[in-house]
């Protein structure tokens, strides 16, 4: 800071201090409710892929992968994205795209995660629904086994897809019997592409006692959200930042307890904010919304969940209590039985405490 010096003591007291907050981070309980599995995959599977069904990839190496992965804009986005969807084709590459995932969140402690996936898209693209349906079960059943985490699906109507492929997507979560799936989403881009042809998927998918999550207060403002409050009915939202515009908007996700499923920096890059400090995450918070925090499509925007929760410690100065009750309000936000939700809780805090007296 200007005028402000540090001696050298400072200095390691201060690097000691964000080592700790590190490893707390990394050693902390998590819930992650805002990611897409087609969006986790990671440079050396799509390598893998890409090699087994004879896809041409702008790399041949997982290196250069990873520079052609660096965000550049919204269609280079997309992209990536459609070219990671196009390489999955059979079985048994589900099973490996989630055995990774699930793979990376043992890494950083994420006991529970519920995960967008846009099966209308690989449905279209030729694959087998059930095939796939049982590959994710294998390697979810497995995660529990070895791993002591898990996941569900959210399976997710594209509004500018358009109804055949929302059809589709609620066929495919109607006709699950595994009980992998948590909720219907609502994704694809806000503005110019209505909401409402979609009413009656999700009546649907309510009365079969799925829960219900839409993407809306991204790109669009208060009134997307509005509309989404109106059609959907959401348990949750995905995004929402922009109700910060709208005091009364905002009030209403309060007094309604929506949370706010939040992924800081994917709204950076696609130019929501133009940084974490204009981001009105701590607004929010600081205004009673139940925000929790997301990582959207990680490889993509070179976070994941441990660093989302670092980032926002640093600009906001959040330290452990404050790091700690984010994760808790992930956990509350969840689709899971009151009494599992309640036991988990009190995992959480305990660990919590033991990692704060550390």
């Amino acid at each position: 800071m200007p005028g402000q010096t540090f001696s050298a003591a400072s200095a390691r007291d201060l690097g000691t201090s964000l080592l700790n907050l590190d490893r707390f981070l990394l050693r902390m309980p998590k819930v992650e409710l805002h990611v897409h599995l087609e969006g986790s995959m990671r440079p050396a599977l799509l390598l893998e892929l890409a090699r087994r069904h004879g896809v041409t990839l702008p790399a041949d190496d997982e290196g250069g992968l990873k520079r052609w992965f660096r965000f550049k804009s919204f269609e280079h986005f997309v992209e990536v994205y459609l070219t990671c969807s196009r390489c999955l084709r059979d079985a048994e590459d589900f099973y490996l795209l989630a055995r990774d995932f699930l793979a990376e969140q043992a890494s950083q402690n994420v006991v529970w995660s519920e995960v967008h996936f846009t099966i209308s898209t690989h449905l279209s693209n030729g694959c087998d629904g059930e095939a796939v349906r049982g590959a994710l079960d294998q390697a979810i059943g497995e995660a529990e086994r070895d791993l002591g985490i898990s996941m569900k699906l959210i399976p997710d109507i594209v509004r500018n897809v358009g109804l055949p492929s929302a059809d589709a997507t609620i066929e495919w979560a109607l006709a699950d019997r595994t009980g992998r799936v948590a909720a219907i989403g609502l994704a694809g881009i806000e503005n110019g592409y209505p909401n409402e042809p979609f009413r009656e998927h999700f009546e649907a998918a309510r009365k079969a006692g799925l829960g219900l999550v839409a993407h809306a207060g991204e790109h669009g403002g208060p009134d997307s959200i509005r509309s989404v409050l109106d059609v959907v009915g959401p348990d949750r939202l995905d995004h929402g930042v922009r109700a910060i515009d709208d005091p009364e908007l905002l009030a209403e996700l309060r007094d309604r307890k929506i949370p706010l499923d939040i992924t800081p920096s994917s709204n950076l890059c696609l130019g929501v904010y133009p940084d974490l400090a204009s981001h009105p995450f701590d607004r929010l918070r600081r205004a009673g919304i139940a925000v929790n925090v997301g990582s959207d499509d990680p490889p993509f925007f070179d976070t994941n969940l441990t660093r989302e929760y670092a980032r926002l410690a640093e600009t906001f100065h959040y330290g452990p209590n404050e790091l700690g009750e984010l994760s808790i309000a992930a956990l509350r936000a969840a689709f899971l039985p009151a009494e599992r939700k309640a036991a988990l809780e009190t995992e959480f805090r305990a660990r919590l405490t033991e990692l704060t007296e550390c």
